[in-house]
């Protein structure tokens, strides 16, 4: 699990030990593990979020980790042209490599450590799927999308796309060194990520080495979950145990700690979370496949849409999926 990886983890700017006498940690208060299946032409996916009150996750959707998976050649598969309407859609890629293409100019190439960062707004069509390349070769493919829910007055925004390279996330480290801390969005620790977002939020990388435990500050009004990718460990104060495709929900308060088992997987050799919080939205969903928006009728109205070709048209020159 590369991403983006330093040589010296000793000469980045360090996340302060916020003072547990004057900032309350927060508790954990549960961990649920991710049920497994196939998404877009059937790459393996784990549902993060599967099982989880819907206001404890808010601003966020729905998240997938893609694999980790060992392709044979010409079993890599992607998803083809579809839409999306009234939130935003976060691919960060960790081992392997995907190709982007939508009907709004937006696109690109990501791989290790890069990440997409899609604005759907008032609705585009997109395509995402690994170039020939791979699919020719197989490899190693492993990742995440992440949907993050627009308020209600960004929901008919015009459609963005932010091509968030690797070498752009802010690296940090925690106060002993112990965990590598890579800023995708929003702040931590007065440093900031390059991903612009309309909710507030913010969104870590965190890998911690075997034996090692990092509490970090949270901005107490965002809440705070913790996906494990890879690796086994405790979270919270309380020292829950936590693994391999586990999400923990995490209560209020100021800082929250994490902590990597001292033995760890040979394929794995540390502890891979991801951290997100937001700013709660609070307001009525209603979500029908690519389209989250408010009400039914909203809902009714963006499948019209769709379906009379105003949220785009597929463009000649449109990338599609190679299956050989």
């Amino acid at each position: 699990m590369p991403a983006v990886t330093v040589d010296d983890i000793t000469v980045l700017p360090r996340v302060k030990r916020p003072d547990p006498g004057l900032v309350p940690a927060r508790p954990v208060v549960s961990v649920t593990t991710a049920p497994s299946g196939h998404e877009g032409e059937g790459f393996p996916v784990r549902r993060a979020f599967a099982g989880v009150d819907a206001a404890a996750i808010d601003p966020f959707i729905m998240m997938d980790q893609m694999g980790e998976v060992e392709y044979a050649p010409y079993e890599p598969r992607g998803t083809d042209w579809h839409p999306h309407r009234g939130f935003e859609t976060v691919t960060y890629i960790i081992d392997g490599t995907f190709i982007h293409q939508d009907t709004h100019g937006g696109g690109g190439t990501i791989s290790n450590g890069d990440t997409q960062w899609m604005t759907a707004g008032s609705g585009l069509l997109h395509i995402e799927t690994p170039p020939e390349s791979l699919v020719v070769s197989g490899g190693l493919f492993h990742g995440l999308q992440l949907w993050v829910n627009l308020p209600r007055e960004s929901k008919m925004a015009p459609p963005r796309y932010q091509d968030l390279r690797a070498s752009d996330v802010a690296l940090l480290s925690s106060d002993d060194g112990g965990a590598l801390l890579r800023v995708i969005a929003g702040e931590l620790g007065g440093h900031s990520g390059p991903g612009s977002t309309h909710t507030p939020m913010t969104m870590v990388h965190a890998t911690v080495a075997p034996g090692a435990s990092m509490s970090i500050p949270w901005r107490q009004d965002f809440n705070a979950l913790a996906y494990v990718m890879a690796g086994s460990g405790t979270v919270g104060e309380e020292k829950r145990p936590i693994r391999t495709g586990q999400l923990a929900v995490l209560g209020h308060g100021g800082s929250l700690t994490i902590a990597a088992d001292p033995s760890q997987d040979s394929r794995h050799p540390a502890l891979d979370v991801v951290l997100l919080g937001g700013a709660p939205i609070r307001e009525p969903i209603a979500w029908y496949g690519p389209f989250v928006m408010n009400t039914q009728r909203e809902l009714m109205q963006a499948v019209d849409d769709f379906q009379k070709g105003r949220l785009g048209v597929v463009p000649p020159d449109a990338i599609r999926p190679f299956r050989g």
